[in-house]
């Protein structure tokens, strides 16, 4: 075995930011294949697992459930055969990042918005109803944290 190729469960953790404790997990569920071992039984993360394992966290990151995981990884095990049901897969996370994109770019609207907002109401000396503001609100008013 190649062991510069190879990572231990403190190092895959470290290089993935994921817990030694979820790595574990991920391969008690199935949702990570069984990881080679050394004969002491440590874990030895190889370059497929690697690749996996940073797959794993990309389709969590889309917002798929672990089931969904666990089901891709099932399909990776059929071979080529599954190929298509793979892209189908890949393609419903590629849906899910879409919606939250969207949301995002809403949200960073909204802040944008409500940040014009108040820079207005600095520029002009203006409490939030419109109000003329003191000289000593409009020093707090231009402090920011």
């Amino acid at each position: 075995m190649d062991t510069e190729a190879h990572l231990t469960i403190t190092q895959m953790a470290s290089a993935t930011g994921l817990s030694a404790d979820t790595l574990r997990w991920y391969e008690r569920e199935g949702i990570l294949p069984r990881v080679a071992r050394t004969g002491a039984g440590h874990r030895r993360y190889g370059p497929r697992e690697q690749g996996l394992v940073h797959l794993l966290i990309a389709l969590r990151d889309t917002g798929m459930s672990t089931a969904g995981m666990k089901h891709f990884v099932e399909l990776l095990a059929e071979g080529a055969a599954s190929h298509g049901r793979r892209i189908t897969l890949l393609q419903e996370g590629q849906a899910l990042l879409a919606a939250r994109r969207a949301e995002l770019e809403l949200a960073a609207s909204a802040l944008e918005n409500k940040i014009s907002h108040y820079e207005g109401l600095i520029a002009r000396g203006l409490d939030c109803d419109g109000g003329p503001v003191s000289g000593e609100v409009q020093r707090c008013q231009a402090v920011r944290v």
